[in-house]
C-alpha cells in the first residue's frame, strides 16, 4: 500500500521535468486535497531531454500515462494512484522517456 497522490503532490520526469495533474474530481480527498486518478490529464513541463546527436534533437516529456495504477480503488469509476502506481513518461512522439518519480504527497490516506 502507499499514500494517495492528489493534485498537491510533487511529481517529475527523469530528467526534472515538473509533472502536473487536471482532475476532473471533486468529490474524493486525501489529506485535504483532491485525489488524482489514472484517468487524470497529466502533463509535464520544463524537461531538458535531448537526443544525443549532432547537433542535440530535444526529445522533453510532455504527458504521463499510467500503467499500474491502484487496483482496488476507483474514484468515479477510475483507478485511483499511489506511491507505488507507475506512470510512464512520453515524449510529444510518443515514445517512452522513464517513470515517473514522486517526491512527495499526503501521508494521511493509503490505497493499493
Amino acid at each position: 500500500m502507499g499514500h494517495s497522490l492528489t493534485v498537491d503532490s510533487a511529481l517529475s520526469c527523469p530528467h526534472g521535468g515538473t509533472v502536473r495533474v487536471s482532475t476532473s474530481n471533486t468529490s474524493v480527498r486525501a489529506g485535504g486535497s483532491f485525489a488524482a486518478t489514472a484517468s487524470d490529464a497529466w502533463t509535464i513541463t520544463g524537461c531538458p531531454f535531448q537526443i544525443p546527436a549532432t547537433p542535440p534533437i530535444p526529445s522533453p516529456c510532455v504527458q504521463v500515462i499510467w500503467v499500474v495504477p491502484n487496483m482496488r480503488v476507483r474514484i468515479a469509476g477510475s483507478p485511483a494512484l499511489s506511491r507505488d502506481s507507475v506512470g510512464i513518461c512520453l515524449s510529444g512522439t510518443g515514445i517512452p522517456q522513464g517513470t515517473v518519480v514522486v517526491s512527495n504527497t499526503q501521508t494521511s490516506v493509503q490505497s493499493q
